[in-house]
């Protein structure tokens, strides 16, 4: 059984995510919506950074990742869990001049390579999406994942950047 992660929209502060689990009126845990949780899972952690990636803090060497990585393919025949939009947290918004590229295409980027093994393991037919810089500090990203030729699910997420001190 999947259980069902829900976005909360009152968390204090504005550039975190947080998700709590779904209860139905009789307490029990909903399950239903596996494959939103899954990809709410898949884009809302934070997966491990590659050795060559360019880290948010760089007085730290905290590549992030879950343990449970390590060895999920040998053990459960999984993937690594969680995408690399983390890396994005302290980024400022660039075209595709700058020395690490255009910020649009890396987090469009991050986000297929979250959802590659959805479409690997042929849970979905395809996947689409669609980033926009909505204003300085903003980027919104379209999700929709097709099972056939039909749209299973599709979400909207907005990547919020803080302004560097001094930067």
């Amino acid at each position: 059984m999947d259980v069902r992660l829900v976005q909360r929209t009152d968390f204090p502060i504005v550039t975190e995510v947080s998700c709590d689990w779904l209860l139905r009126d009789d307490g029990t845990l909903d399950d239903t919506q596996a494959l939103a949780t899954a990809v709410i899972v898949a884009l809302g952690t934070d997966r491990l950074a590659d050795p060559s990636d360019i880290l948010p803090n760089p007085d730290d060497d905290d590549r992030a990742g879950w343990w449970g990585d390590l060895q999920a393919e040998s053990i459960w025949g999984g993937w690594p869990i969680g995408s690399r939009l983390w890396l994005l947290k302290r980024a400022k918004i660039t075209d595709e001049t700058a020395f690490e590229g255009s910020t649009l295409r890396r987090a469009e980027f991050y986000i297929y390579e979250a959802l590659q093994p959805f479409l690997a393991l042929r849970i979905v037919s395809q996947v689409y999406v669609s980033v926009a810089r909505i204003d300085k500090q903003r980027i919104d990203a379209l999700v929709r994942l097709y099972r056939g030729p039909r749209t299973a699910i599709e979400l909207q997420y907005q990547i919020l950047w803080e302004e560097m001190i001094g930067g």
